[in-house]
């Protein structure tokens, strides 16, 4: 078997055949069944390590929906997109002559995304969401498009998916590529090589596949695209989160916050706040600096419970929206009681509206851990020096990396400014809906990559405090400190911090360290629920 060549594991003669094979060949299975994939199966269908198998049942279904649909065909009936146009050109209808022409050309008249290509993870991501909620049993294309979908997957085969061009109303512009390099036309990367689609299909053994009527708009007309980048984005989401929480804890701790919020939560917060509070009192850590007197916090400390337990429930929804939809058919037309119907499935605006509030509730998490900062290095809530300054130290220290601080948390608070509303009409104005959920989730990922380095900037100034207070934490504060130290000296003396600050925000979104800190301090369902541990 060549190494560019994984077994394929369409279905076989049954799934749990299937499954055997798999495991017999030293791989793990993932088996898609048209049901909801949790993160821990989108993690393993992204790294593709695992082979991809087709429940035998679902494909039943697809198989019971195709023989309704060509019965739809064969009995005249005008089908949206198999045998009329599409778009501004549904009332046109292609002679029986050209329907073969008009199909195979469908993907290719909607393959045109641009923009710098989607990972090969994410990409990954689009073909099994596609599958899967082919897998469903409502589409009307052919089993033998599910197939090929999961053929490329085991064949670590994944078309050059370029993201621009999506009005979230069904990922056109990005699926079509997807359909185009099924077929062999346009770009396909594998093994780190991008090639020449019907070269790369060549190589692994395929051939370039031939969409029956409905294959090339089920191929093409789904959010596919944008359901993967969501589950990859709130994935993401997810443990910046976790780091956030560890570094603030940190912060909190080198702010000398009092107990006494946390533990009011836990009796008389919401559910998610009370669990919050728990969850602070728990992971504390002994070594803090003493408050000095002072009755009560700053709102930036006092409040910790109800900002963590407010992106802690939005990211979590996000997450369940998600998950839900790696199965929601989002096709039109579709095949429902072997009828035929026209669907409005294709608005994944449950979905847009949960990744903008993920995005909103971090950028209130944004603003919490900038206002840490500030309170830690002007020093006098706790008796420490201004700019953490020691007393005979000549320096200016960290009063001009707040500068920084504050514009990382300006990035957060403009990407969180909702794009779901924008109003457009296209298609001759019967396409006057839109979520524009690509580029929500775009926000969400330039606002995770500002949140990383404010989650450094915060473990960085926390760790300082430490230091100049002759403090060493323990607990996840002393984690938090350890891989700071691990990358950046004590400041004795000003120097240069860019290169450190993003060497700490790399180690600290890495998978290991948020494993290693989330396994310190667990929020245990949120965790399992993400497959947190799963990273390490």
């Amino acid at each position: 078997m060549s190494e560019l060549s994984p077994p394929e594991f369409p279905g076989g003669t049954s799934t749990g055949l299937a499954v055997l094979e798999a495991v017999a060949a030293g791989v793990g299975a993932v088996v898609l069944d048209g049901k909801p994939l949790g993160f821990s199966a989108l993690r393993r269908l992204s790294a593709g390590v695992d082979a991809v198998v087709i429940d035998e049942a679902a494909l039943a279904a697809v198989t019971a929906a195709r023989t309704a649909f060509e019965e739809a065909l064969a009995s005249g009936a005008l089908v949206y997109g198999a045998n009329t146009g599409v778009g501004a050109m549904k009332d046109w209808t292609p002679s029986p002559e050209d329907l073969a022409r008009f199909n195979a050309d469908l993907v290719l008249a909607h393959a045109f995304g641009v923009g710098t290509p989607l990972s090969v993870p994410v990409t990954r991501l689009a073909l099994a969401v596609r599958a899967n909620t082919m897998l469903a049993g409502h589409t009307g294309s052919t089993p033998d498009l599910a197939r090929r979908l999961v053929a490329w997957l085991n064949a670590g085969l994944t078309p050059v998916l370029r993201p621009v061009g999506s009005l979230g109303t069904g990922d056109i512009g990005l699926m079509g590529q997807v359909g185009a390099a099924l077929a062999g036309d346009g770009e396909a990367m594998l093994a780190g090589e991008t090639l020449p689609a019907l070269e790369a299909i060549s190589r692994v053994g395929l051939q370039p596949f031939e969409c029956g009527v409905k294959d090339s708009l089920a191929a093409l007309s789904s959010n596919a695209a944008g359901v993967a980048l969501s589950a990859a984005a709130i994935g993401r989401a997810a443990g910046t989160l976790r780091t956030l929480m560890a570094t603030g804890l940190a912060a909190a701790a080198a702010a000398g916050s009092l107990p006494a919020p946390a533990l009011a939560a836990t009796v008389l917060g919401t559910p998610r706040q009370a669990e919050i509070g728990r969850w602070i009192d728990t992971a504390r850590t002994e070594s803090t600096i003493p408050p000095g007197g002072r009755l009560h916090d700053p709102l930036s400390l006092r409040m910790m419970p109800q900002v963590f337990a407010a992106a802690v429930e939005a990211v979590e929804a996000a997450g369940r929206v998600a998950v839900a939809d790696t199965a929601r058919n989002d096709d039109n037309p579709v095949v429902l009681g072997g009828a035929v119907l026209s669907s409005g499935g294709s608005l994944p605006l449950d979905l847009t509206l949960a990744v903008e509030g993920a995005t909103l509730a971090l950028a209130h998490l944004a603003r919490n851990a900038m206002n840490r900062c500030i309170l830690i290095v002007n020093g006098r809530l706790v008796g420490l020096p201004v700019n953490l300054v020691a007393p005979g130290t000549t320096m200016t220290g960290f009063g001009p990396v707040l500068k920084l601080a504050g514009e990382l948390f300006a990035r957060v608070r403009h990407l969180a400014v909702p794009v779901s509303t924008e109003p457009v009409v296209v298609a001759d104005g019967i396409e006057d809906e839109a979520t524009f959920l690509p580029l929500a989730v775009d926000n969400l990922s330039r606002a995770l990559d500002a949140l990383d380095l404010l989650a450094a900037l915060e473990a960085l100034i926390a760790a300082a405090a430490f230091d100049v207070a002759g403090l060493k934490p323990n607990g996840l504060a002393g984690r938090v400190h350890a891989a700071v130290r691990r990358l950046a000296a004590p400041h004795h003396r000003d120097r240069r911090l860019s290169l450190e600050i993003e060497a700490i925000a790399d180690d600290l979104a890495s998978p290991e360290r948020i494993a290693e800190l989330a396994k310190a301090a667990p929020l245990t369902d949120f965790d399992n629920f993400f497959a947190i541990f799963d990273l390490a």
